[in-house]
């Protein structure tokens, strides 16, 4: 995993997703999940080009049931935006330009949003 991806717990999701001064994209993923791995190298991507603005957590939905029951995770890959104390906002882009796309647009209405 790259090192721009940070790997969440349970134990470390209030300090790496909940706490962050940036928002957050929250990858519910297992290492068994084919789309899950194809989904990598566009994460990996989108994690280098939003440094500093962005940050891309990956849970193991397998070894974090309480995070997959939080959200409401029914199957993987899949991705949240996590924001401020704002509602998790589903991500349903699958390729990176499709992400890229979904993405900015949340974080648009997310800058429009503050006062």
């Amino acid at each position: 995993m790259s090192n721009l991806l940070v790997e969440v717990t349970e134990a470390t999701y209030e300090q790496e997703v909940v706490n962050s001064p940036i928002p957050v994209i929250v990858d519910f993923w297992a290492p068994w999940c084919a789309p899950c791995l194809a989904l990598n190298p566009a994460l990996e991507a989108l994690a280098a080009e939003y440094e500093g603005r962005l940050k891309i957590a990956k849970i193991n939905a397998d070894e974090n049931v309480a995070l997959r029951d939080k959200f409401g995770v029914r199957g993987i890959p899949q991705l949240f935006l996590v924001a401020q104390g704002a509602p998790p906002a589903p991500v349903r882009g699958r390729t990176r330009t499709r992400l890229q796309i979904e993405i900015d647009d949340l974080l648009d209405g997310m800058t429009k949003e503050q006062p």
